[in-house]
């Protein structure tokens, strides 16, 4: 009998692969770094070949460091970095050019465009996400406008376009697979997240013809096997962007439980059920997930920078040698001391979305010091994933009850002991903290029966660490009050 999962955790900057055993625990982790492509100021490229190849061998290495062979795994999993864009023959399986990934800003004037033709009301109603350069559907715009031949192409039917997960579902299939599941495509503009299809009226504002579209699928389903590779006939059985993949390998599959990912950004999403939530402060409404045929929703916000500010106090100002030094060093003193940090290094994400913010520390003294200010970063934090947990409880109507965390800065106590304060809610840290590539596997495994139901899997998640609310009700109100202080300085600061 097959013994493992394999997960296929394809990111920005780097392909890992986990194997995961019957418990849901990690058997061995393999992860490579690829190049970042930067042809002009605000333009982001990956060759899509890289990731193609850093991927499959890393699931190499991760299969040979378990100890397992191919025909030892039982189905394999994706979780993708999202909305980066790819556009590749149909039959030689060659990319036209290199990946534009979600960070881009080429279209962000064509997206200005469609906003100022009073469009931006219908992309918001039928895909749930403002009209913004973040997404695919411009990017593959420009991809057919500026690759020679390229428009006349895609029309005949020659060329695929995909996200991350449907190039690797390609590549793992030998070029039998062309589809994406239900979460990617609600990423990309053109994806109607209430009928769930494809959107003529959408493509025709867009210019993008049809049959370049994959197929939209289950998040969990034998969509085929490996072919022509290493891999050779095993299952495909799942795939989810890497944000609603983590919210599902944390368990978070009811209505108001909550997840927030602690990385170079924040990304927190609330499960809202089987009804789309529209924002009324400017989250996203997305696919969480499909599964025969159902689709669960989420209210997502992001945060542009949250462990990037603690390495600029690394790299900006030299104030500690090691990310890892920021808790202790912040740990030295018993408060902020004042001091309020609002990392706007590239404007605000959710809810916010001030472009022209910049970076403001405010409530300086004589007696400020590093460690003041590093507390100041790791509470800005917070303070950012408080600001979101206030728009999604306004928005949804629902409560939150607790906040599952995982990511990189979710290591640090002291961080997380303030959210709870500031939220007034438990915040829970898992025992396995894989938790993108743990929802990869476990919708895969779900498909081919590797566990019977969600119910199984969810008894496996595990508590690491709770943190519940310490802090008194009225000094939380003082703290909230002076951050918004510090926001309103930060806000236009850069506006024209």
């Amino acid at each position: 009998m097959s013994s493992v999962i394999l997960a296929l955790d394809q990111g920005t900057t780097s392909s890992r692969a986990i194997v995961f055993d019957i418990r849901g625990e990690v058997r061995a982790v393999a992860q490579h770094e690829f190049r970042q492509i930067f042809p002009q100021p605000g333009w982001v490229e990956h060759d899509g070949r890289e990731i193609w190849s850093s991927q499959a061998g890393v699931a190499a290495e991760a299969l040979a460091s378990a100890g397992v062979s191919p025909r030892d795994v039982a189905a394999i999993g994706i979780a993708n970095q999202r909305e980066t864009t790819l556009l590749w023959d149909r039959k030689s399986g060659e990319p036209l050019h290199n990946a534009i990934v979600w960070q881009d800003r080429r279209t962000a004037q064509h997206c200005d465009r469609l906003k100022q033709d009073g469009l931006e009301p219908i992309f918001r109603a039928k895909t749930g996400l403002v009209l913004d350069a973040y997404f695919s559907g411009t990017k593959l715009t420009w991809l057919l406008d500026n690759i020679p031949g390229a428009r006349e192409r895609a029309e005949a039917g020659d060329l695929a376009f995909g996200t991350v997960d449907s190039w690797l579902a390609w590549n793992l299939s030998g070029g039998r697979l062309h589809i994406t599941d239900a979460s990617n495509a609600s990423r990309t503009l053109m994806f109607n997240i209430h009928s769930l299809e494809w959107d003529k009226e959408l493509l025709d504002i867009l210019r993008i013809p049809a049959a370049l579209l994959p197929k939209v699928v289950d998040s969990s389903s034998v969509y085929g096997c490996c072919s022509g590779n290493i891999f050779e006939s095993i299952p495909i059985g799942g795939m989810a962007g890497d944000q609603q993949a983590a919210l599902f390998g944390q368990g978070c599959g009811k209505e108001g439980m909550a997840k927030n990912t602690y990385g170079t950004g924040c990304f927190m999403l609330m499960h809202t059920g089987a009804r789309p939530v529209t924002s009324g402060h400017n989250l996203l409404t997305t696919v969480a997930w499909q599964i025969n045929g159902a689709a669960e929703y989420a209210l997502e916000g992001s945060v542009f920078i949250a462990g990037a500010a603690v390495q600029w106090l690394r790299d900006g100002l030299g104030i500690i040698r090691d990310s890892a030094e920021v808790e202790a060093l912040a740990a030295t003193v018993t408060d902020n001391g004042g001091v309020y940090f609002v990392p706007a290094f590239s404007g605000l994400g959710a809810p916010h979305w001030d472009p022209y913010a910049r970076g403001t520390i405010v409530g300086i003294s004589r007696g400020t010091t590093a460690a003041h200010i590093a507390r100041a970063v790791l509470e800005s934090i917070a303070f950012q994933t408080d600001d979101l947990r206030a728009a999604m409880e306004s928005d949804s109507g629902v409560l939150l009850s607790e906040l599952r965390v995982d990511g990189g800065a979710s290591v640090n106590n002291l961080l997380l002991q303030f959210q709870a304060d500031l939220l007034g809610v438990n915040v829970v840290r898992p025992m396995v903290r894989e938790t993108t590539a743990l929802g990869a596997a476990y919708l895969a495994g779900l498909a081919v029966g590797f566990w019977s139901d969600r119910n199984e899997i969810e008894r496996f998640w595990q508590r690491d660490r709770l943190f519940t609310p310490l802090m008194a009700s009225d000094r939380v109100s003082m703290l909230k009050q002076f951050w918004a202080k510090g926001l309103g300085r930060s806000m236009g600061w850069d506006a024209p």
